[in-house]
């Protein structure tokens, strides 16, 4: 405990953590106040987007709609808030299983080692032969276009990596003294890996979970960009940015009359991922092992 106090301290007085942090529970709030902020016009589905009338040429931002609508008159406004909610589901539903899977994979196959471990790191190396993105298109084309889908594809092929990075974090920590003397001792393995090996071994797993939780909504909402992630009118910045993408020249004179289109959800996507990035580097530069050392 008194280890993850000073790395808060650190985090507080790092102006590159502070500002990440920032930003971060800026959007925590959003999401947890979606409700409150962007009322939902129809309680049963609130992340259904409001339509505010029927032409396909959006409008403008006026004091009805603060940044304006999409073609369909979707309100931008109440995508961008409940988009949020969206990223962080997406985000946590598949970097926690993800997290599981990897974990409980790593752990077992660094632990046990031999023939254990052969089998395992064979089967997550099958699965690293499939290339990241294609694999998942594949699965959602396969299933159907939808947001759980989405979900689904992810996990299937994003556990890989942290079975990979917790499996050489346990691997250098069992060989330690402290775990070999619990081994002489009888201590049941499970014992060992939860009270001694895994509290040792996971703090390069938190850091690249931060990164992750930028990565992977960015990931779904590229694929509702492609059509393949969430259905037409659902909240999500993937949505909203591919109801754009006919609107980001425009035809008139004016070749920028539909800014808002393109703008807002674009500003929602980078910041949240600088946030994420943000105390993501901030995380990886204090949680350094040489830094480890004298905390």
């Amino acid at each position: 405990m008194e280890k993850f106090i000073k790395i808060a301290k650190k985090l507080i007085r790092n102006p590159t953590s502070f500002a990440g942090l920032i930003i971060v529970l800026l959007y925590v709030g959003i999401a947890i106040f979606a409700p409150i902020i962007a009322k939902p016009p129809y309680p049963d589905t609130p992340y259904e987007m409001p339509q505010m009338g029927w032409s396909s040429i959006p409008k403008p931002p006026s004091w009805q709609d603060p940044f304006g609508t999409t073609q369909g008159q979707y309100d931008i406004y109440y995508g961008i808030i409940w988009g949020t909610r969206t990223a962080f589901k997406i985000g946590i539903v598949v970097i926690g299983l993800s997290l599981i899977i990897g974990l409980t994979v790593g752990t077992i196959s660094a632990y046990f080692g031999g023939w254990v471990d052969e089998i395992l790191m064979r089967i997550t190396d099958i699965f690293l032969a499939f290339p990241f993105l294609v694999g998942v298109i594949v699965v959602v084309t396969v299933l159907g276009p939808g947001l759980s889908h989405v979900m689904l594809a992810l996990i299937i092929f994003y556990w890989m990596g942290y079975a990979r990075l917790i499996r050489g974090s346990v691997l250098e920590i069992k060989e330690n003294e402290y775990v070999m003397a619990g081994r002489a001792l009888g201590t049941p393995g499970y014992r060992i890996i939860s009270r001694h090996i895994l509290p040792n071994a996971i703090f390069p797993i938190i850091i690249q979970v931060s990164m992750d939780m930028a990565t992977i909504p960015l990931t779904a909402a590229a694929l509702s960009f492609l059509g393949l992630g969430a259905p037409v009118g659902y909240a999500s910045w993937g949505q909203l940015v591919a109801f754009s993408r006919n609107w980001i020249v425009s035809s008139s004179g004016n070749p920028l009359s539909y800014w808002y289109t393109i703008t807002f959800p674009s500003v929602a996507i980078v910041l949240y991922a600088m946030g994420w990035n943000l105390l993501g580097d901030s995380l990886r530069d204090i949680l350094d092992p040489r830094m480890l050392i004298g905390m």
